[in-house]
């Protein structure tokens, strides 16, 4: 097949406010690769990112993309970031001034930005054509082949529709949605010879439908990895959240078989944040779905397997194999293992909100709800950062946010960037010492009763949204009377296990556990999971590391 008809769809993008250069810059591209690509221009970020979801809606390629720098509303880097999300694999040229150059090697970071070009660039065959032909050449090494749409059909309030469309949008699976109750939507119900009483209906990319499928039959039919390819490993990661995706790249980076498994979508807690400020390295900040999305790919690089929507169960101890049990019965060994399972949003203790959940009552983010948001007064349950990145985030499009914090400040256990951020956001209300006490509605949510903690009045209010972000619950039930947890559920490790100076009672080796390693020898915690974590990306991401290190030793000695 020619090089011609490969790329036919397949599109290079420039992006400029600046009419003249627009052109200018489209004109050059037609000129050397308008017979093999579809060069598509934008004036501005925000009509180019539409172009962009309306071409990945259409399963076209996007193979490389130019934006100037200085845009207003939304600069080239804002831009080139945000489009990042719609096309992971398409390389990015920043056009600059000279006296942008500092910019565009700060968006190295931000962007992973591929190159940056100085304005002008005449002639551009010295120097347009030789960077566009290097990076079109880098990008068909990859493999950018479209991939057709899921389609789901479901009701505006189902939670079971609420919860398939949050598990496709955070394992980076495209999919379009269709009410059950509008023409298309009918339409497909119809094909699929459904009559909307099942909801949500999965149509997969090759036409198969799925009616109320869970996690682990929708994962296999989108594409997900859900099986591993071998029975022994030398390291079983459980659980795909920061510390979980770090050990994940840094074990298999470092040369040890290695499978990763994840019950519902990698990235955990922070991978539903919107916006993650005070991680190293990205001082214009980052969502958690590009973090994420950018760990997944860098530990599949390194040969790591990921496998998605697999609950762990068990751990058993066979001499020198760790054995992890899945809930279906079937289970994988390894030498080692690390529990990364990190933390869950305790659930509301308000009367009515258990029926309400996805119906209006959201743990987490669900990012893919905040569109719905636009011109409505949302509720935001929780103090600490998640609840402020969310608050943040909805503010953009919502009426009005309000943020229900129980204690007397936010300054507890909020970051202090966020609290000022907070603090200037004009449609954003902080309420303290306030609590949720009862959630109403028929079908959906449409009413709160909130009571004031010190006074104990109880106020009625109109609410369609309320998202919950309280607590942290520990994932490791499964792990009762395996290993030494504390009274809350989180995993005790290394010198919290020996606070008298001796191992624990069971332990057998001649030698005290290692700093995460828990109370049975080869089996590792990193993350929120640990007992007295700091529940912190950049901590949980270091922990992964570091328990590869203790493994590497692990191994060495056993």
């Amino acid at each position: 097949m020619t090089q011609a008809a490969d790329t036919a769809r397949t599109v290079i993008m420039t992006v400029d406010d600046d009419p003249g250069v627009s052109r200018a810059v489209a004109r050059d591209l037609r000129r050397r690769y308008g017979a093999s690509y579809r060069i598509v221009r934008a004036e501005s970020g925000e009509s180019a990112l539409d172009a962009l979801r309306e071409l990945k809606l259409r399963g076209d390629l996007v193979a490389v993309i130019l934006a100037d720098y200085r845009m207003p509303r939304m600069n080239g880097i804002e831009f080139l970031e945000q489009a990042l999300d719609v096309y992971p694999g398409a390389r990015r040229v920043l056009l600059t001034a000279y006296a942008d150059t500092g910019a565009a090697i700060d968006a190295i970071n931000v962007v992973d930005l591929d190159h940056y070009l100085l304005k002008p660039w005449d002639p551009p065959e010295e120097k347009l054509y030789p960077v566009v032909d290097d990076l079109l050449q880098a990008w068909r090494t990859g493999d950018h082949r479209p991939v057709p749409s899921t389609k789901v059909v479901g009701h505006r309030w189902s939670a079971r529709s609420s919860e398939v469309r949050e598990f496709l949008a955070r394992n980076q699976v495209p999919y379009r949605w269709y009410s059950s109750d509008e023409p298309e939507g009918r339409r497909l119900l119809s094909a699929a010879g459904q009559d909307g009483q099942r909801l949500p209906v999965v149509i997969t990319a090759d036409g198969t439908p799925l009616v109320e499928p869970d996690a682990p039959d929708l994962a296999a039919h989108v594409g997900l990895a859900t099986t591993p390819t071998s029975d022994f490993y030398d390291l079983v990661v459980v659980g795909g959240g920061p510390a979980g995706l770090g050990a994940a790249v840094y074990g298999a980076s470092e040369g040890l078989r290695t499978v990763l498994v994840e019950r519902s979508a990698t990235g955990g807690q922070a991978g539903q944040s919107s916006r993650i400020e005070n991680y190293l390295g990205f001082p214009d900040g980052v969502s958690g779905a590009q973090l994420t999305e950018r760990a997944r790919r860098q530990a599949a690089k390194f040969g790591a397997e990921i496998l998605t929507a697999r609950e762990v169960t068990g751990l058993e101890i066979c001499g020198s194999a760790r054995i992890v049990r899945f809930s279906d019965g079937s289970a994988v060994a390894a030498h080692s293992v690390i529990l990364a399972t990190g933390v869950s949003y305790r659930e509301l203790p308000a009367a009515g909100t258990v029926d309400l959940t996805g119906c209006g009552v959201f743990y987490g983010s669900a990012l893919t709800e905040a569109a719905s948001c636009q011109g409505h007064d949302v509720y935001i349950v929780g103090g600490a950062n998640s609840a402020g990145q969310a608050a943040m985030y909805l503010a953009r499009g919502a009426k009005s946010v309000t943020l229900l914090v129980r204690g007397p400040s936010l300054s507890a256990s909020m970051s202090h960037y966020l609290i000022q951020q907070i603090e200037q956001t004009p449609n954003i209300v902080v309420r303290c010492g306030t609590v949720v006490e009862e959630a109403h509605g028929d079908g959906r949510l449409e009413r709160l009763t909130l009571r004031d903690v010190g006074s104990g009045r109880s106020e009625l209010v109109d609410a369609q949204w309320l998202f919950v972000f309280i607590g942290a619950a520990p994932l490791t039930d499964w792990l009762d009377g395996t290993v030494l947890r504390d009274e809350r559920g989180f995993i005790l490790a290394g010198p919290d296990l020996t606070p008298d100076g001796r191992p624990p009672a069971d332990w057998e080796l001649d030698r005290p556990p290692y700093h995460l390693e828990t109370s049975v020898p080869g089996v590792f915690v990193a993350g929120d999971a640990r007992a007295e974590s700091a529940k912190r990306v950049a901590s949980a991401v270091g922990e992964g590391a570091m328990a590869v290190m203790l493994v590497h030793r692990y191994l060495e000695q056993s």
